[in-house]
Parts: C-alpha cells; structure tokens; sequence
C-alpha cells in the first residue's frame, strides 16, 4: 500500500466510530441506504486517483449536481445572464428554505434549491429529455466517464417533491422560469439523481480545482473563469448554513449533497471527495464532512495558508560563457516577481561589463498577466543586459 494510501486509510479509522446523525428520511430511496458506508477519494494534479473504503459504492449527486449545473449555465450564457436571475449571497437559511429576495424574486444563490431550480431553468432543452441531457453530459464530462440517472430514486424524489415544486411556482411567478415548470421542476429531479462513485466526485472537484481542465482525461471541460466562478460561489454558500464555519474551520470550497456525498476543491492542489450516509441538522454528511476538515489539517489545504510557491517561484542559475542563466519554474504571481526581480538585479551586479544576464520563463506553469507586464517592463529598461525568454 503506498503512502497516500495509508494516510486516507488512516483518516477513515480515525473517523469511523463517529456513528451520529441519520440518513436521509424524507426521500424513501435514500432512507435505506447502509448508514455504516463510508469512503474517500483524492485527485492530483497528474489524474491520479487515489482511493480506500467503500470507492464502489454507488449513490446519487443529489446537491452537488448543483455546481456543475451551474458551470453548464455559465459556459453557455456567461456571468452577467446567470446572475441576472440568481444571486450570489449566502442565504444562511437551510437548503430548501422558501425565500427569495423582495421586490426581484431572486433567489439567494445556485447552490440553495430555489437557486439551483432557476439555474436549471437556463439551461437549453425542448424539454425534460433534452435538458436532463445536456446536463448530464457535462456531468459526464467533469467525471471523465459516462453517467446515468438513477430511475428508482427519481421516482422517489419526484414522489415527495411538493416543496421544489412550490419553489418553481414561485419562482415562475417573477419571471424566472420561461415554459412549463414541470419540465423544469423534473429535470431537476433527474440532474440529482444522477449516479457516481466518491472516486466520480473527487474527478469532478479536481477539474474545478485545476481551472476547469480533466486530470484525468486531459479534456477542458470549462473555461477557467467559469471554474473559478463556480468555486468562489461553493466557498460562500457551498455548505448552506454551515458554510461561514466550514471555510473557517476546513478552508475549501465545497458542495454537499444528502445522499451523504461531500466534495472540496483545493485549487491547484487536489480534488476531495468522501461519502457517508449520516447526516447532521445541516443536511451534511457527518463522517464525510469530518473526514475532508482531518485532510484540511493534515495535507495543509486551507484556501488560506501561505502558499510559498507564489511569493517565491523556483530559480535555478547556470552559468554559460555569454552570462548566467536563470531559469524560473512553479508560479510567477505578483509578490514573486518583485522577489524575482530583486534576485536578479543582484545577479546583473556581480557579473562583468558585457555580459548578458539571460531569464528563461519558459517553464513557469503559471503567470499572472501583472506579474509579467511588471518583469517586461523591468526588463525593458535593463536592456540590453537583461533577455526575457518567454
């Protein structure tokens, strides 16, 4: 058993006796799930997936369809149309609290039900069929794998979903639904129904957390701001009424869903997923959630730790006979090109007259655009003892 291995083993025991909380009642497909399930998963930035417990186990999306959805509706429609209809506030309020925002009839944002049927109601489609179909293809596609409506728990929730169904009346009433609410009602029914794996999620939170690019297939699934967007909303209002707690407490974005499913984004670092039918008054998965807080801690993946990397890029000085060459890996951000820049000029001050102090930045993984207009424009009057390889 490799390192990674052992060390998610690890956390799953630890967590294991926590045996508080209950399964979802209110949707009798999901009341009979096995309440002792539990599992994790973790993607890297090579695609490399990394599982222990109980990664075959399959359940359905339920909430955490939520952000994919609305990665989908803004790929298709852009920022400005999404949010014309849907806010962006957390709502502090449970997850299928009937409130929408006075006057506009906005919903607080995607991630809450009333948010997440709206959201839906952007999406193209004739009608159940074709919109249920798009969705899932890109689904599908954040996953790198097929993926399938689960009929039996469609059932059930379509069975027991008065409550969404007086949220899209509602929501049709100021104009934020266009056609039938039915179709628009059921196919969000079906986009939660959706089957996965945790070793699905984990997928799925890596390609948000690389930008909107699959690790594991290679594929752009989104375009970065979109990736970025969907992850800011999930750090805000990921958590419903526990999300102020859960940023300060576990420091990622994340979404979860009741069928006990929680996944988090570390950007640039991982995709985290774990699965535990239990669940707290919130709605989210108590193991689930403790198990992704003890990774947090352990791997030092708080959003907000100081990320070294950034400040200070990797430099490697070679000499050659025309002068030194400094070649810059990792991340170029704005605090490390002033780093960078001080290194440099060091660099120009102890070589002789003549020589050509050459920087290669063809291997930065990453560059923020004020990061190199601040090194052009440097370099621009170093010349012609400075060279810039981009």
């Amino acid at each position: 058993m490799d390192p990674i291995t052992m060390l998610l083993e690890a956390a799953l025991d630890d967590i294991r006796p926590r045996t508080s909380g209950a399964p979802a009642g209110y949707i009798p497909e999901l009341a009979d799930a096995d309440p002792d399930r539990l599992a994790l998963a973790v993607v890297g930035p090579r695609g490399r997936v990394i599982t222990a417990g109980d990664d075959h186990v399959e359940f359905t999306i339920q909430s955490m369809s939520k952000p994919f959805v609305l990665a989908l509706a803004l790929q298709t429609m852009g920022r400005d149309s999404v949010f014309g209809r849907v806010g962006a506030e957390p709502s502090g309020e449970p997850f299928n609290a009937i409130s929408l925002e006075p006057g506009t009839g906005r919903p607080a944002n995607p991630m809450v039900n009333a948010g997440a049927i709206a959201t839906t109601a952007l999406i193209a489609g004739e009608d159940i069929d074709q919109r249920t179909a798009r969705v899932i293809e890109m689904m599908s596609a954040f996953a790198g794998r097929s993926l399938w409506v689960d009929e039996a728990v469609y059932r059930s929730k379509s069975a027991t979903g008065d409550r969404n169904r007086a949220l899209a009346h509602l929501l049709k009433s100021y104009g934020h639904i266009a056609g039938r609410v039915d179709d628009v009602v059921e196919s969000y029914f079906r986009q939660c129904s959706v089957l996965v794996t945790v070793r699905d999620l984990a997928v799925m939170a890596a390609t948000l957390a690389f930008g909107g690019r699959n690790p594991v297939t290679g594929d752009r699934v989104v375009d970065e701001r979109v990736a970025r967007d969907v992850t800011s909303i999930m750090a805000s209002c990921g958590m419903y009424d526990f999300s102020g707690e859960w940023l300060l407490r576990v420091g990622l974005p994340a979404k979860s869903g009741v069928s006990g499913g929680v996944l988090a984004v570390a950007p640039s670092q991982f995709g985290v997923a774990a699965f535990s039918p239990r669940l707290d008054e919130h709605g989210n998965s108590v193991r689930a959630s403790a198990v992704v807080e003890m990774l947090s801690e352990r791997f030092g993946m708080h959003l907000l730790e100081p990320h070294e990397s950034i400040a200070e890029p990797g430099v490697v000085i070679e000499a050659s006979p025309g002068g030194p060459i400094v070649r810059l890996s990792g991340e170029l951000g704005f605090a490390g090109a002033e780093r960078a820049l001080s290194l440099l000029k060091e660099i120009a001050a102890s070589v002789p007259d003549g020589a050509e102090v050459v920087v290669d930045a063809t291997a930065l993984a990453r560059t923020h655009p004020a990061a190199i207009t601040v090194m052009r424009d440097e370099f621009a009057q170093l010349a012609p003892r400075f060279r810039l390889l981009e």
